[in-house]
């Protein structure tokens, strides 16, 4: 349920998303685009084609602020005092800053016409496969879903970057005290610079919106499957994984587990009212897993505020296999884990877990 698309199939999704802009931009030819969110494969589909709509709103705005960036720094710093190597570096933070500002705003298109699909999608595959009872125009919540997940996803954007940019002015005050301790001339700091530059800005971008377009999606589809299911007046619902050889062993132990509506609609509200990207980690945090240091075993858990609560421990794994979860001993009840904010996927980074009502 949650792993990147492989290559082959992540060109194909492009190449496909290419020769639809062509043909509607070009050729001006109506093309249907919407997101298909109801199945596996329509839902790594609708990621690869929102991730390419994301690349393509926002340009080169990461690759000229690399290319800025180096400029500025491309001095001879043996020539240079301490207050003006801090201020050089200063300066590239700023001039990089100004090129990526631009990226969250570039962003606001595409996911706000990809919000309403993922609702519509969302609400006709409840209707039409599970047989959920609804009506055929938004309910209130459906409403507010696309302009939750478009305003937060855009903060969490934002927040990226400058976490990019603070990560790449540490490292860059690093390698230029080291060069200059070492001896090394102008070309050689300015080509550990530029190879720094290009890894925060660049180096994390082929897949960085696949990840963004898998969180968005999947966040959309859990709300409004969940408002759907308040709607038709259905209590509970069920984890449903994709259980073939990507599946995640945080997704094998969530499959098959019940959450009540009800509590999943309370923290949408409370998520809803959040707009700090650590505030909403919080609330609604990713399954990490790690090894146990005294059993040697995997262990999975979520980590808020700083303090670790264990969900699960693996047994026996069955990552790479299809149909199969493992086998695991729980150690936080449904209700303790509907708690910890892991009622509804996605549970982690291009995880593709679903919901199904209970009826």
């Amino acid at each position: 349920m949650c792993t990147a698309p492989a290559d082959g199939l992540l060109l194909l999704h492009e190449a496909r998303e290419f020769a639809d802009a062509l043909l509607g931009d070009v050729l001006q030819l109506p093309v249907a685009k919407g997101l298909d969110v109801g199945t596996a494969a329509g839902m790594e589909r609708a990621v690869a084609l929102l991730a390419a709509r994301l690349r393509r709103a926002v340009g080169r705005a990461d690759v000229d602020a690399m290319r800025e960036t180096v400029a500025v720094l491309d001095v001879d710093w043996r020539t240079t005092m301490a207050t003006q190597r801090r201020r050089l570096v200063a300066q590239s933070l700023e001039v990089a800053g100004r090129q990526t500002a631009v990226i969250p705003s570039r962003t606001q298109a595409p996911l706000d016409d990809a919000a309403e699909e993922v609702v519509a999608s969302t609400r006709s595959h409840a209707r039409r496969e599970q047989g959920v009872a609804l009506a055929a125009r938004f309910n209130a919540v459906d409403r507010r879903v696309p302009q939750h997940i478009v305003r937060t996803q855009g903060n969490f954007v934002r927040n990226e970057y400058g976490r990019r940019l603070d990560a790449f002015g540490e490292e860059a005050r690093r390698l230029v005290a080291e060069g200059l301790q070492a001896g090394l001339g102008r070309s050689d700091i300015a080509a550990s610079l530029e190879r720094a530059a290009r890894g925060a800005l660049i180096g994390r971008a082929p897949f960085y919106w696949e990840t963004v377009a898998a969180s968005f999606i999947g966040q959309g589809r859990s709300f409004t499957q969940v408002s759907s299911y308040a709607e038709a007046g259905i209590r509970h619902y069920r984890i449903e994984a994709v259980l073939d050889e990507a599946t995640t062993q945080v997704c094998r132990f969530l499959h098959g587990k019940t959450f009540a509506v009800a509590d999943a609609l309370q923290r949408f509200e409370r998520l809803e009212s959040l707009g700090r990207p650590e505030d909403v980690k919080q609330e609604m945090p990713w399954v990490r897993e790690r090894l146990d240091a005294d059993t040697g075993r995997a262990l999975l858990y979520v980590n808020r505020g700083g303090q670790e609560t264990r969900l699960a421990e693996v047994l026996r794994s069955a990552s790479g296999t299809r149909d199969d979860v493992g086998e695991f001993r729980s150690l936080a009840s449904d209700s303790q884990i509907a708690e910890v904010g892991v009622g509804f996927p996605p549970y982690h980074g291009l995880c593709r877990t679903t919901t199904l009502a209970i009826v």
